[in-house]
């Protein structure tokens, strides 16, 4: 009687370990497949559209007309973090690579 005792106490507390174990790998699960829905609806297009933008940043030349903050230009000189854009002319704005919005 004391052996069954024993053995149906062992059950009951062996039992709720293994439900526990299954709702932490069902959680996993869970958050590897947001984790993926994440990356390929939202990053990874995302880095395609920033490469795509770098590289048309890097295409620019002196001679080409580019619309940067809302203002058409004529870019006039290619520095390291801004172009020099003669927007009228003689008149040369300096202006951040990153404020270009597109290359005519």
């Amino acid at each position: 009687m004391n052996e069954t005792i024993e053995v149906a106490n062992q059950v009951t507390q062996s039992a709720p370990v293994a439900q526990s174990q299954d709702g932490m790998w069902g959680m996993v699960i869970y958050c590897v497949v947001i984790m993926a829905i994440l990356y390929f609806f939202m990053i990874r297009p995302n880095k395609k559209r920033m490469a795509e933008y770098q590289k048309m940043l890097d295409s620019i030349k002196i001679g080409n007309r580019v619309l940067a903050a809302g203002i058409y230009g004529t870019v006039k000189k290619i520095n390291e973090k801004s172009f020099d854009v003669e927007i009228a002319k003689g008149v040369v704005v300096e202006i951040n690579k990153n404020a270009v919005a597109s290359v005519e």
